[in-house]
């Protein structure tokens, strides 16, 4: 891999670890600050708010897990880098 390539599969790399990790902190940190307000929407009988709390992060990160491998699958392939199967 030359230098330029590698910068750039390394650019690539970071923008998209920086990117689920603000996703991660969104969901993790931030919609839980907001948790009285949200718990006026009412949904399937239980509060959003205690909904985020419970399962909607946790529904969350499991999605965010299989979006980060599959897009930094691609990264790899159209960089050269991806592992022969």
């Amino acid at each position: 891999m030359s230098d330029s390539t590698g910068d750039r599969y390394w650019k690539r790399t970071s923008t998209l670890m920086w990117t689920m990790l603000g996703l991660w902190a969104f969901f993790s940190l931030i919609v839980h600050m907001f948790v009285e307000p949200l718990n006026k929407i009412v949904i399937a009988g239980f509060p959003l708010g205690f909904y985020m709390a419970a399962q909607g992060s946790l529904i969350v990160f499991v999605v965010m897990l299989f979006v980060f491998a599959k897009a930094q699958e691609k990264i790899d392939t159209e960089e050269g880098v991806a592992e022969e199967e």
